[in-house]
């Protein structure tokens, strides 16, 4: 059973800094593509970013327009963990994380987290 577990959403000042982590079981990470979600209150769920396989031990790295240059997103096979860093945080940030994965190859994501709230004040 896949099983996809976030952490590290809070409260911070605008500017501010945090790192979620994604940690997965039930699957062969290095074979799943990873990505991140947000949905703020009254808005559509949106896409972040999203690491996927380029070739045997390398990812493609993608990025949705507005966060990209501020967050980074990478992964550690071996801890079956994806990590968000987020630095320069504005209050437009502040929203539901969810961590999502699917098989590589797949179409859409099959599997997703529970969330984790990230509050940017200003």
């Amino acid at each position: 059973q896949v099983q996809l577990v976030e952490s590290g959403g809070g409260l911070v000042q605008a500017g501010g800094s945090l790192r979620l982590s994604c940690a997965a079981s039930g699957v062969t990470f290095s074979n799943y593509a990873m990505a991140w979600f947000r949905q703020a209150p009254g808005k559509e769920r949106e896409f972040v970013a999203a690491t996927r396989k380029s070739g045997i031990m390398t990812y493609y790295l993608d990025y949705s327009d507005s966060v990209k240059g501020r967050f980074t997103l990478w992964r550690d096979n071996g801890k079956n963990t994806a990590y968000l860093q987020m630095n320069s945080l504005r209050p437009e940030d502040t929203a539901v994380y969810y961590c999502a994965s699917r098989p590589e190859g797949g179409s859409k994501y099959d599997y997703w987290g529970q969330g984790t709230q990230v509050t940017v004040s200003s």
